[in-house]
């Protein structure tokens, strides 16, 4: 049983880990706003910043004997910024469009999931005790990410809806995944994948209505207040994680 627990590298599915995850999507939003278009760096310097940021995370989350909450979050938020990065990147630079864009990023992102299946027989998302098994995680969480901010974005641009809308749309998707894995039995793996994926836009479009100038339907907090907001909250959800992390090996070792 302690070696199970010590093993394992991500963060156990629960309603705290989704609360998490739509703040780190909404932060990863409003941060890869506010480099490519705050900072008027560009979408191609947003793309290396926010790679480098990321491929440094990961390689302090792999190295990493265990689970340890500020490790992996800052993993997820890396994706979401970078996803934000290589959507738009597609999309203005390249001038692919997010239909195009939401196509290829999700092809790739069942490439991905197809290798993983073949090479370890299971999508099973937690626990993670494998190497080779956590690259494949972050590689499909890193395609999800990036398939979630350009289907945001193609409700909001391609399709016209305003960015309260468009948060709407998502949120009822993903209670229907909520209702789907009360009251079916259809696979949770698959389940899992479709509500991490619609979380994405879900925080990528109340990022945007943060930011966006009260004339375009949004808030207008900017991008470097809403990501300051953001970075506070995750924060502290974070310590929360970290501290149940500890009661919890506090606890398994009293019982052993």
């Amino acid at each position: 049983m302690t070696v199970y627990k010590n093993l394992n590298k991500v963060a156990e599915i629960t309603l705290l880990f989704w609360l998490m995850k739509i703040v780190a999507t909404t932060l990863g939003e409003t941060l890869g706003d506010f480099l490519s278009m705050t900072l008027n760096l560009g979408y191609l310097a947003g793309l290396v910043i926010t790679a480098g940021f990321f491929l440094v995370v990961l390689l302090i989350q792999l190295s990493s004997q265990k689970y340890i909450p500020v490790y992996y979050w800052l993993v997820i938020i890396s994706t979401t910024t970078l996803g934000t990065e290589v959507s738009d990147f597609m999309d203005r630079s390249l001038q692919l469009g997010y239909t195009v864009g939401s196509i290829i990023l999700f092809a790739g992102l069942i490439l991905v999931l197809l290798a993983w299946f073949k090479k370890f027989g299971s999508l099973a998302v937690f626990p993670i005790q494998q190497r080779g098994k956590e690259l494949f995680y972050w590689i499909a969480i890193l395609f999800s990410n990036s398939l979630g901010t350009a289907f945001g974005d193609f409700l909001t641009d391609s399709l016209g809806l305003s960015y309260l809308h468009g948060a709407f749309v998502t949120a009822a998707i993903i209670l229907v995944v909520i209702l789907l894995h009360r009251f079916t039995r259809i696979n949770q793996i698959f389940l899992f994948w479709v509500a991490f994926i619609f979380t994405r836009p879900f925080g990528a479009t109340f990022g945007d209505f943060l930011t966006k100038p009260l004339a375009k339907g949004g808030l207008d907090l900017g991008t470097l207040n809403a990501s300051i907001v953001s970075l506070a909250i995750i924060s502290i959800l974070i310590y929360i994680s970290h501290r149940g992390s500890i009661i919890l090996n506090q606890t398994e070792n009293e019982t052993e």
